[in-house]
């Protein structure tokens, strides 16, 4: 799940590089900025030694390499943003059963799997939108982001406190995670927004 997050948002990176027309260097620079953002903080955050790519050094060549072939293909794209937003869809369903299973194999408690998978899948991207001073994807409004995220961390500790076996949870957690984020993307889900009222 490392290897495949850290590809998904390393192509996300590299369309946002796209995006503001940068060099190569600054598309391998965004691509592994967003790929192993997310999970540098979470291993971090959890005193893990080493952090996962300092002990796989083939994944910052997997975000580099990411880089050059959207540096190759993105003009063939009709709408980057569009893609950006489903492929950013695609990565969170995967960093945030990888965050959770991260923090499940560190037995830490249920509360901090859940913030973990959350970490996971969305501090890659918040870092990637900061730098590109672009409004953060976690932060558009009524769009579920964190709250997808939120939702399949919750569903993958409330399933195995039912007893369903790890794999089959973090599978679960995938799929809610993709189907809140994409049903808001396609659908319109969102969260109630906060209206002001004159004051009293």
């Amino acid at each position: 799940m490392d290897y495949a997050s850290v590809l998904i948002f390393a192509l996300t990176g590299a369309l946002v590089a796209s995006r503001g027309q940068l060099d190569l260097v600054g598309f391998i620079f965004f691509a592994t900025l967003t790929g192993i953002g997310g999970g540098t903080l979470r291993d971090l955050v959890l005193g893990r030694d080493p952090v996962f790519w300092v002990d796989r050094p083939a994944l910052l060549v997997l975000t580099a390499a990411a880089a050059c072939v959207v540096f190759l293909t993105a003009h063939l794209l009709e709408s980057r943003y569009r893609a950006l937003l489903w492929l950013d869809a695609c990565a969170l369903a995967v960093a945030v059963p990888a965050g959770v299973g991260v923090a499940l194999a560190m037995g830490v408690s249920p509360v901090v799997v859940v913030v973990m998978g959350v970490m996971t899948g969305s501090f890659g991207g918040l870092m990637r939108d900061v730098i590109s001073n672009e409004v953060p994807l976690i932060l558009k409004q009524g769009e579920l982001y964190i709250t997808a995220a939120f939702g399949g961390a919750l569903a993958a500790v409330v399933l195995m406190a039912l007893g369903c076996g790890r794999g089959w949870a973090l599978i679960i957690c995938g799929m809610v995670v993709f189907a809140l984020r994409a049903g808001s993307m396609s659908f319109g889900w969102k969260l109630p927004v906060y209206k002001a009222r004159p004051p009293r």
